[in-house]
């Protein structure tokens, strides 16, 4: 499995600040395709991706989810990694989860919370938000996340078709682990640090995503 093609997917909207401090980081030799899908940026990061020379499409309709399944309907690699600009995904996780996938895992998920690891944008709320979904996700389906809801994930670019995910949610992430699970693939965690985001905005409504999290596990669970 060495030959196996990297393609990095990195969605952001309105990320400039985030995307000149993180994407010089990401090593070239650490991926054979990179695309990033923009929600619609007015703050001059699409500007900035095109004057460094990266390749990049404005997503047709809005939202995380939407985002996800355009881009990897768009990759050509055999391993395709998701990466978010903000500052809080750390790139060194990137060829870990190369090396994981070519040694013959199926899917890679980032922990925040394994490994002595920890998310320094955590607060009381959104940190036992986490611990609860995840304790939850843990007793419907027969895997032990440590972490369920960071989306920092890695997985071979065929799974997807054999998992059906087609779908725009806001939880594409977390449906893609759950079939994973519920498929029997080989799915490792790996932990990775979670820092305070550079600029921007959180774009996250904690309500609204709590909601689609339980509509999601309920629907996974029971579909």
């Amino acid at each position: 499995m060495s030959g196996m093609k990297v393609s990095i997917i990195v969605f952001e909207v309105n990320e400039v600040d985030g995307m000149r401090a993180m994407m010089p980081q990401i090593k070239r030799e650490w991926y054979d395709e990179l695309i990033v899908v923009d929600g619609g940026s007015t703050d001059g990061t699409i500007e900035y991706a095109k004057e460094k020379g990266y390749s990049i499409f404005i997503q047709k309709e809005r939202g995380v989810g939407a985002a996800l399944n355009e881009a990897v309907r768009k990759v050509s690699g055999d391993i395709v990694i998701i990466y978010a600009p903000d500052g809080s995904f750390e790139v060194d996780q990137i060829p870990i989860i190369t090396e994981k996938i070519r040694a013959g895992y199926d899917v890679v998920n980032v922990s925040r919370y394994m490994g002595g690891n920890k998310s320094h944008d955590d607060n009381i709320f959104t940190g036992t938000a986490n611990w609860i979904f995840t304790k939850i996700a843990g007793l419907m389906f027969p895997f032990q996340f440590t972490d369920f809801l960071y989306t920092y994930l890695g997985f071979r670019r065929e799974v997807i078709s054999g998992l059906n995910i087609d779908n725009k949610e806001r939880t594409w992430g977390q449906i893609l682990l759950l079939r994973a699970v519920k498929k029997g693939l080989k799915i490792i965690e790996i932990p990775g640090t979670e820092y305070k985001r550079i600029g921007g905005d959180v774009k996250v409504p904690k309500i609204r995503a709590g909601w689609a999290i339980v509509k999601t596990l309920m629907q996974e669970k029971f579909s």
